[in-house]
């Protein structure tokens, strides 16, 4: 049995990292990477630059594209000392977070499985922690309306 992983798992592996790098906090990727072990040493290819994107949307969520209004985007890439090379895109305009996550990225390619698991997972967890304390919140605020004839006995 081959115990390789097929490439549309690895792309779908990749990108769920990146998702998670992308929405975390330089701090946190700094940390994680430091739980990692030594840091590498890298070069920076291109940037940190920071440049607008166009973000797009759809009504109703599967209507007619429009255009909704510019993102500021920070980009980055790196490469180890080894040739391997990451790359990251984050919102806003935090140069070290984009840095970190392109340097976590090219990481990430090298490292198997479980070393993975150990560098995403704690920052993949917090992000899940603050989306289900949101929905808490949110959920608290919640008003039901129901029509008055529904109170008359």
């Amino acid at each position: 049995m081959n115990d390789t992983i097929s490439r549309p798992d690895a792309i779908a592996t990749r990108q769920h990292w990146m998702s998670v790098l992308a929405r975390a906090p330089a701090e946190a990727i700094a940390s994680a990477l430091t739980r990692a072990g030594p840091l590498p040493v890298w070069s920076r290819v291109r940037g940190p630059e920071t440049g607008l994107v166009m973000v797009r949307g759809r009504t109703g969520g599967s209507g007619s594209p429009f255009n909704l209004g510019e993102m500021t985007v920070t980009r980055c890439t790196v490469r180890l000392g080894s040739g391997v090379a990451g790359h990251a895109y984050v919102a806003g305009r935090d140069e070290r977070r984009a840095e970190l996550a392109a340097v976590a990225d090219a990481l990430l390619q090298d490292l198997n499985t479980g070393s993975r698991d150990s560098l995403i997972g704690p920052l993949a967890a917090a992000q899940r922690e603050q989306r289900l304390t949101r929905a808490e919140k949110a959920a608290a605020t919640r008003v039901e309306f129901f029509a008055m004839r529904n109170m008359r006995s």
